[in-house]
């Protein structure tokens, strides 16, 4: 996946982080590009800022976890209704609202196998 920069003159990069839940971040709407979330706030002692996560950090892309009901023709035929299955993947949370970039990075408490968050990030330099 390609995530060209959004932050104006050119200094900035994309970073990826891994952190395990809960990550101790405050995230808010940029206010300088619309429909971009921002790290506001970074507790110091958090998951966040132990991975490397700055104030300041657009957030691109997270990973983000989905529980759909898998159901094989046989069991249909049967009248069954399934096993539930939770899909991981990453999420482009460019242009999404706050309120569902929040429930993405919950959704990872999902995971069946409790692996970390990842994060894209872009950061000034």
């Amino acid at each position: 996946v390609d995530f060209p920069p959004r932050l104006k003159g050119g200094k900035s990069r994309i970073v990826t982080i891994q952190a395990p839940l809960p990550l101790g971040l405050i995230l808010g709407e940029d206010e300088s590009i619309p429909g971009m979330t921002s790290v506001d706030e970074v507790a110091a002692e958090g998951n966040g800022a132990a991975a490397g996560v700055k104030q300041g950090d657009i957030v691109r892309a997270i990973t983000a976890c989905q529980t759909t009901m898998e159901t094989p023709t046989w069991q249909l035929l049967a009248g069954g209704i399934g096993q539930p299955k939770t899909k991981r993947f990453m999420y482009s949370v460019d242009g999404r609202p706050l309120e569902e970039v929040l429930d993405a990075i919950g959704s990872n408490r999902m995971d069946v196998q409790g692996r970390d968050v990842w994060l894209v990030l872009e950061r000034m330099d």
